[in-house]
């Protein structure tokens, strides 16, 4: 990747509120320097928003810990989105996502999920390539989703997309992990 367009931000460049998150996040995640906090919190009040209505996303979201993964990792893979796969692989982890599971999204769809799993994944595949969903796909979404963790869903897929998009567009530098030497 090239030059941050973006320096992850210091102290001074955060202010106090937004550096003591940053740090909080970097314990929760692994790294000394967690770069997109960083980077986002150049932008003050608007990082804390964005910080409050990505959690109800990951990992206070409506969909279970492991789907929520599963649904990130499918985004980050077809965006090529080195950062959040880093990240996710590693918080897939803890929701359960064995290594051999995590492969297994990257596959996709037909890579012997079962129903619910195989239409999850089907319905982030036309979303991040469509920017929409074809009423088949909304009704085989809505067999395994109540309407309100359909529209949950949705708005997950979008925020990870739309986190994608922000990392490629800043240049947002890969983080490395406490203890492991490598990303």
């Amino acid at each position: 990747m090239n030059t941050p367009r973006v320096a992850p931000g210091t102290l001074l460049e955060l202010g106090p509120v937004n550096w003591l998150v940053v740090r909080a996040m970097g314990l929760a995640t692994g790294t000394d320097d967690p770069h997109i906090f960083a980077t986002l919190g150049r932008s003050r009040g608007l990082f804390r928003g964005w910080l409050h209505y990505s959690s109800r996303m990951m990992p206070f979201g409506e969909l279970s810990r492991k789907e929520t993964e599963m649904i990130i990792i499918r985004v980050a893979h077809l965006r090529s989105c080195d950062y959040e796969l880093d990240h996710h692989r590693r918080l897939g982890a803890r929701a359960g996502i064995t290594a051999e599971a995590f492969e297994q999204i990257l596959e996709g769809p037909d890579a012997g999920w079962g129903d619910r799993e195989r239409t999850l994944l089907s319905a982030v595949d036309e979303l991040v390539a469509e920017r929409d969903l074809g009423d088949q796909t909304w009704q085989a979404l809505r067999r395994h989703l109540d309407e309100r963790r359909a529209v949950a869903f949705v708005l997950l897929v979008e925020q990870y997309d739309g986190l994608a998009t922000t990392i490629t567009a800043l240049r947002v530098q890969r983080d490395e992990f406490r203890g492991s030497g490598r990303r």
